[in-house]
């Protein structure tokens, strides 16, 4: 995979999240095209849930059933300032649909 060097640090993560879902066999799709039916994995891109938009939320036959937080490379090395943040989402609604938090 190449990225541009005009690339931000967040859309070269992103780049790099896209090419490994897509290597685990999801079909990954952004939020002005989706069509949850195209596979049984589906991982949505920059998907409203509540107050704030997930960088991903993860799809199997159509219902959530996680959420992945893009972090810069040198942000992974401090997960746990990111905690907060993954138990707001972990008891969100995703907008659009009908569906009880994670928790």
């Amino acid at each position: 995979m190449t990225t541009d060097k005009n690339q931000n640090p967040e859309q070269i993560v992103r780049d790099k999240i896209d090419q490994m879902l897509i290597d685990a066999g999801w079909i990954v799709q952004s939020k002005k095209d989706v069509d949850l039916g195209e596979s049984n994995g589906v991982a949505l891109r920059e998907y409203q849930a509540e107050a704030k938009f997930a960088d991903y939320v993860l799809f199997v036959d159509r219902n959530p059933v996680g959420i992945i937080e893009a972090k810069r490379e040198d942000e992974g090395y401090k997960l746990t300032v990111a905690e907060d943040q993954a138990l707001e989402y972990s008891k969100a609604k995703l907008k659009y649909l009908d569906n009880n938090p994670f928790l």
